[in-house]
């Protein structure tokens, strides 16, 4: 019998993808794999709450117990837009442990993850990194929804919408500071939750005093050369000069795509 795993993100699209597993194979084998960062937001956590018991499953946590700066700290490196060991450390990591421990044989289980047919070409990477695990993606095939409709479906299955969704974060994970994000990401998230911008600002300038270098988790365009950013210039061109914002950096979670960096 098949064990059917779904990596569980708190986001819409692993919603849309446990929703389609469990509809195609029942409960009784599924499994929802949920790897807590320890930054999420409350909406993420209620979602899951509300959302485990539409599906008629629970959720499996796994966490390494470690948030993301405390990860930059102990590697000695600063997450940025290109590599974070974040991704790894406190999702990769976790779940194949977990995998490795509780998984059925490789032919006998299938992971599910929630990337969709605008997505498709982080699919390579995916399957090659969790090999050899068959990997699925039924959110790539017809019928094709978008995030909005995906949204839509929930609320008529009485599911409370992410705050982070409400307020506008393309991402519903690590508390709309995630490193991998853009300046707009970083600009919605000075507006709504300027205490955690506070935090990441000052977080990033302990790790650029630890490591002696001129580096950032975000990157400066502005001229044709890139160069670091840091919140705290993020957040003076803001106050200052909002007109050199690249308001198209919106950039995001690829969490799943890192084991194959």
């Amino acid at each position: 019998m098949t064990t059917h795993i779904v990596m569980w993100s708190g986001g819409i699209t692993s919603w849309a993808t446990a929703r389609h597993v469990i509809a195609e194979h029942g409960p009784d084998n599924v499994t929802l794999l949920f790897a807590d960062t320890n930054a999420e937001d409350e909406g993420l956590h209620a979602f899951n709450d509300a959302a485990s018991a539409q599906l008629g499953v629970p959720i499996t946590r796994v966490a390494d117990g470690r948030d993301p700066w405390q990860v930059f700290e102990d590697k000695r490196w600063l997450g940025n837009t290109r590599i974070a060991q974040c991704s790894m450390e406190l999702k990769l990591k976790p779940c194949r442990d977990w995998l490795n421990a509780n998984a059925g044989s490789f032919d006998e289980t299938t992971l599910y993850v929630g990337i969709d047919w605008t997505e498709t070409e982080r699919l390579p990477a995916i399957v090659r990194g969790w090999a050899p695990w068959r990997v699925d993606a039924p959110l790539t095939r017809p019928p094709y929804r978008d995030k909005r409709q995906l949204l839509d479906e929930a609320r008529a299955a009485s599911l409370p919408v992410p705050r982070l969704y409400r307020l506008g974060f393309a991402h519903n994970n690590c508390g709309g500071a995630c490193v991998k994000g853009g300046q707009t990401q970083w600009a919605r998230l000075l507006e709504v939750f300027p205490d955690r911008y506070a935090r990441a600002e000052a977080a990033e300038g302990r790790m650029r005093a630890l490591l002696g270098k001129d580096v950032s988790i975000l990157r400066d365009r502005v001229g044709g050369d890139t160069k670091p950013l840091t919140p705290a210039a993020l957040r003076r061109r803001i106050e200052e000069r909002p007109d050199q914002l690249d308001l198209f950096d919106e950039g995001g979670c690829g969490c799943f795509t890192d084991l194959a960096a």
